[in-house]
């Protein structure tokens, strides 16, 4: 509907795709982890990163599936969101939203160090005297704040901008560090290479386990590729490719390069435990010194600023993808979806990031707990992604275009017990990390409750009646219970009832009720009861629609059809107003609405009123702006498929200011930004009485949808929303919500009726 809300084009094919991986893999990571990984295990540290590159490959094959059956940017907050709700989403995506800053925080420091390294190389090699302040905190935060603007900047500019040479570059690099490694290894007398790899293990199986929970992080990056699948070309050819390349990259350069440090970068006397424990950042420079000489130490410097840069970019790039998909479903800022107008970027989104990551790198100098709380998040993700491949896999098939994970279930299940299993060692093994991500989901709940959970779960709400797929996708089969009394009306509620639960993913009984009198005739009522379900029956036929049927016998209707409801666990109740006007219905239909356990939709139609034939719909809301995402869904299943227009009215007091009518309206707005599939306008109209003016503009349009309380020991006729749907020449639907602590969202201030 507006630019805001497009789809960003799919622009970026394989070697884009690829070079994002591949930048946030191959890493600065593996210069500061290798170190962490040797003093834990010892040699054995090749074997860490081994098996977290086999989890790694298990979790890839669960992202590419996923990602092929939703190729939409987001990532795992996107997959949550489509097969769970919009509550765990936002949990997953505020978590992402912060490994991934964090994970940017760490390169952006991390460049830094070693670009004041670098210069201060250069100078002494000039034969210059570094100056003191190179070595600052303050020179290290200006150099990460820069690198962070530059690749900001630059992503707003163009998707993958800035990263690609840096990426080229620094694999170049490790292709001459693992080259020069075998060479120096066949030189080597063999009894010195096995007297380096001595001990191999040295912690035992405990130590590989702390080096595989510390070093996972290493090998996180080609779920970034998730992150940005509505910007891929041909995704379900291009997205699995990506990940299985930039991983197996990664592994390829990872494992042979700890062997070679392990194996001939260690100075006689010494081991690489011991060299790793006094120098844990330094230490595969250390080692390509020992073997390629001064230039070996020149290119691990190169590779490790070329690495930090390339992860730098894309742990942005991921970053302000989650934060638009996050914001263009009300759980962040709605101002976060702002792309920019001639670059189609997040423009916004990208800001937010960056000044997110500058502040905590200012106001942070150690990372190193918040560094093993990403670790975790993002084990902890994986395993949910995990899950959510499986159960999507599970409720609907293996989906058209999208790639199919082999030996399934086996690769979900196992590939989320050991994300989960690595998670839970490592909150263990780092307690602070997992106090980290309780105090990071703490604020996340905070804000989600007082901020976001209302304009969030009612645009959630109108996904689902927009796309029935949704619905079944996350478990759920709508059931709507519609008794029949007169099949003059049927076809009209059978439209309705089937649009709030498609034949696809939903079913819609109907009820005929035989009520037990002493002084009627059973066989009589049977045959009533028949033959208004057969004419209910074939006149949905004739629309397309295919209903269920169910005659019972009762002493009264009303309790027989709560009965039925929590019998079939009926999501909705439908009931028809025309033989419920009178007196002596009132309070059987009041205590209906109170104590049936499910959402109740009263209707009232026209003759011949047909759902197909609705062209302008009228929904009165509260001067104070409230909906009701019983509404929104009901709304989005109404315009599904047909070109309507929505009509939002709030009526205020005729002494309201113009600047009170300003507000109200822009309220209104804010209120019809909910993603629905049609024309949406808003109206506001001064009136003192307004049940009267809504009545006096509902004319001119063919439906009205009412919000309708369950206000205990009240008079179901005096409510104004039933007095606007008694009165009015048009259809009009009335919706009340299941389970309210507190009354809903009403049309109309109690005493403006």
């Amino acid at each position: 509907m507006s630019e805001n809300r497009t789809i960003q084009s799919r622009t970026m094919d394989l070697r884009g795709a690829t070079t994002v991986g591949v930048g946030a893999i191959v890493g600065g990571g593996i210069f500061v982890l290798a170190g962490v990984a040797f003093e834990a295990t010892g040699p054995a540290a090749m074997l860490a990163f081994l098996f977290n590159g086999i989890i790694a490959l298990l979790t890839a094959l669960s992202f590419a599936e996923i990602s092929t059956s939703f190729p939409q940017s987001g990532g795992a907050y996107t997959f949550a969101k489509k097969v769970l709700s919009v509550r765990a989403a936002f949990g997953v995506g505020w978590f992402m939203w912060f490994a991934y800053i964090v994970a940017g925080v760490l390169y952006a420091l991390g460049f830094a160090a070693y670009g004041a390294l670098l210069i201060e190389s250069i100078l002494e090699v000039l034969g210059m005297t570094p100056p003191e302040w190179l070595g600052s905190r303050s020179t290290a935060l200006l150099l990460a704040v820069a690198a962070i603007v530059l690749y900001s900047v630059s992503l707003i500019r163009k998707s993958t901008g800035g990263g690609d040479w840096a990426t080229n570059g620094k694999v170049v690099v490790f292709v001459i560090l693992i080259l020069a490694g075998f060479f120096a290894l066949i030189r080597q007398p063999l009894s010195e290479t096995s007297q380096n790899l001595e001990p191999f293990f040295t912690e035992g199986g405990l130590g590989l386990l702390s080096a595989m929970g510390f070093t996972f992080i290493a090998l996180q990056g080609f779920d970034l590729i998730s992150t940005i699948a509505g910007e891929i070309k041909e995704p379900g050819r291009v997205i699995p490719r990506a990940m299985l390349i930039s991983l197996g990259m990664a592994l390829v350069i990872y494992i042979p390069l700890l062997f070679l440090v392990s194996a001939v970068g260690v100075p006689e006397g010494t081991t690489i435990t011991e060299l790793s424990s006094k120098h844990p950042e330094t230490i595969v420079a250390l080692a390509a010194r020992h073997y390629m000489g001064e230039a070996g130490y020149w290119l691990v410097i190169i590779a490790a600023v070329m690495a930090t840069l390339s992860a730098l970019h894309a742990n942005i790039l991921a970053a302000s993808r989650v934060a638009l998909s996050m914001a263009r479903d009300h759980t962040l800022p709605r101002v976060f979806a702002t792309m920019h107008p001639k670059r189609n970027t997040p423009v916004m989104a990208i800001y937010a990031t960056s000044l997110t990551l500058m502040a905590i790198v200012l106001m942070i100098p150690d990372l190193a707990g918040a560094g093993a709380a990403a670790s975790l998040i993002f084990l902890l993700s994986f395993a949910l992604t995990h899950g959510t491949t499986y159960l999507a896999r599970k409720r609907m098939g293996a989906l058209e275009g999208a790639y199919q994970t082999p030996w399934f279930p086996a690769v979900p299940m196992v590939g989320g017990f050991c994300c989960t299993a690595l998670a839970i060692f490592q909150a263990v093994n780092v307690p602070g990390a997992g106090l980290i991500a309780l105090f990071w989901l703490g604020l996340g709940s905070l804000l989600y409750v007082s901020l976001f959970s209302r304009g969030a779960e009612l645009a959630d709400a109108s996904a689902e009646g927009l796309d029935p797929t949704l619905v079944k996708l996350r478990g759920r089969s709508p059931f709507v219970l519609l008794p029949v009394a007169n099949p003059a009306h049927a076809q009209a509620m059978v439209g309705i009832a089937n649009a709030m639960a498609p034949s696809s993913v939903g079913r819609v009984l109907l009820l005929s009720i035989v009520t037990s009198r002493a002084d009627a005739d059973p066989d009589k009522g049977l045959r009533d009861a028949q033959s208004v379900l057969q004419e209910a029956l074939s006149l949905s036929y004739s629309q397309g629609h295919r209903p269920e049927a169910l005659i019972t016998r009762a002493p009264t209707a009303w309790d027989e059809i709560k009965r039925v409801a929590a019998q079939h666990r009926c999501e909705s109740l439908l009931l028809g107003l025309g033989q419920l006007s009178k007196d002596t219905h009132n309070q059987d239909l009041q205590d209906l609405i109170e104590e049936v356990g499910c959402d109740v939709a009263l209707m009232k139609s026209p003759p011949d009123w047909q759902l197909h034939k609705v062209e302008r719909v009228l929904v009165p809301v509260g001067g104070r702006g409230t909906e009701h995402e019983l509404r929104a869904r009901f709304l989005s299943s109404l315009c599904r498929g047909d070109d309507r227009e929505v009509t939002f009215l709030s009526v205020v007091p005729t002494s309201a200011s113009e600047s009170q009518v300003k507000d109200t309206r822009q309220t209104i707005a804010r209120l019809a930004e909910v993603k629905l599939p049609t024309r949406v306008k808003v109206e506001v109209v001064k009136s003192d009485t307004p049940v009267q003016a809504i009545l006096d503009v509902s004319p001119s349009y063919d439906l009205i949808v009412l919000g309708l309380g369950r206000l205990p020991n009240s008079n179901l006729l005096e409510n104004p929303a039933m007095r606007v749907a008694h009165e009015c020449s048009c259809a009009a639907i009335l919706l009340s919500r299941h389970n309210t602590r507190l009354p809903l969202p009403m049309i109309f201030d109690r005493k403006g009726d």
